[in-house]
């Protein structure tokens, strides 16, 4: 059987240095404000594999009222989930990912992003695809009040 899964996570930007994306550092004039690391790619990615699996949502697992979570990094969720599908008995396909923002830019960090949430899902780096794009200037994002992204998966029982 073939599943699929779609997430999307938002955060405004707030004090700070660096964003984390995709379990990586990266510089920023910005942090964001977050109960967690603030993970925007792999908040979505693990809402799209809970989805996929048909197993609720990150704040069923996660929730951010919960103080354990507080600066937790998101590479936790995502593999807690990762390890739910396959006590399901299913396995990742592919992930297909999207970042919505003005800035940081993402080419220089693309490779390593795409190694590093390759690793939590346990596949190969071809598996995993990632874009970037803006919103035209237009809105919160375009005004780089924030950041966003969105995620698709595709899983399967093996």
């Amino acid at each position: 059987m073939i599943r699929v899964g779609s997430g999307f996570d938002v955060h405004a930007f707030g004090p700070g240095d660096h964003v984390m994306l995709g379990g990586l550092r990266v510089p920023h004039e910005a942090g964001v404000i977050a109960h967690s690391d603030g993970d925007v790619l792999l908040h979505a990615l693990t809402d799209a594999v809970l989805g996929a699996g048909g197993l609720g949502d990150i704040g069923k697992y996660f929730a951010d009222s919960d103080p354990r979570w507080r600066g937790a990094p998101s590479g936790q969720f995502l593999r807690h989930a990762v390890s739910l599908l396959k006590q399901d008995g299913y396995r990742v396909i592919n992930a297909d990912l999207t970042l919505l923002c003005e800035a940081p830019r993402l080419a220089a960090h693309r490779a390593a992003i795409r190694e590093s949430i390759a690793t939590l899902l346990g596949v190969a780096v071809d598996a995993v695809n990632l874009k970037a794009t803006t919103t035209e200037k237009m809105g919160f994002l375009g005004r780089r009040e924030g950041i966003a992204a969105a995620a698709v998966v595709l899983i399967e029982r093996h």
